[in-house]
């Protein structure tokens, strides 16, 4: 078979659909990347959450202790303030805790449903590619053979007349 003016064509067009199907592949992954980012980030956020607290209870203590020296012996007791300040860190803490844990729960759930969602695509993706390109080579044939009739057809028309 001989190359025709139209080789060039066919090829940038099946070039051109390989990379779109490798840039679909390429996007799911960067999506299911990016939930599992997301959710190493808010667990990370956890403990930052609760290094937080923990400033914030000292400088609540240290807060009281100052107050405290300041006044003469006896005259105001803080020791209840305290404990309120720490159970108010300790339950914010744990609310805080829970939600994290609730929501990186399900950005783990939405990535195994990404993840299903994402292989199914794929090979719908793939499939779809597959016939596109076959049914691609296919004109390209088509094309080809119909080229070289019309050069042979020309050829025996130059060599009658």
């Amino acid at each position: 078979m001989t190359q025709n003016p139209l080789t060039a064509f066919f090829d940038a067009q099946r070039t051109a659909v390989e990379q779109t199907q490798h840039l679909t592949h390429d996007a799911l992954e960067a999506q299911r990347t990016s939930i599992g980012a997301f959710a190493d980030a808010l667990e990370a956020s956890s403990s930052l959450a609760t290094s937080n607290a923990e400033l914030s209870r000292g400088a609540v203590h240290a807060y009281f202790d100052a107050l405290e020296s300041t006044m003469p012996e006896g005259a105001a007791e803080f020791d209840e303030l305290r404990e309120l300040a720490d159970e108010s860190v300790d339950s914010a803490t744990s609310a805080q805790s829970e939600s994290i844990a609730a929501v990186v729960e399900t950005l783990e759930e939405s990535e195994a449903a990404y993840d299903e969602f994402a292989a199914n695509y794929s090979e719908m993706v793939d499939a779809s590619f597959e016939s596109f390109l076959q049914a691609h080579e296919q004109l390209e044939h088509n094309v080809a053979v119909a080229a070289e009739n019309v050069e042979e057809t020309a050829e025996e028309f130059d060599a009658s007349a």
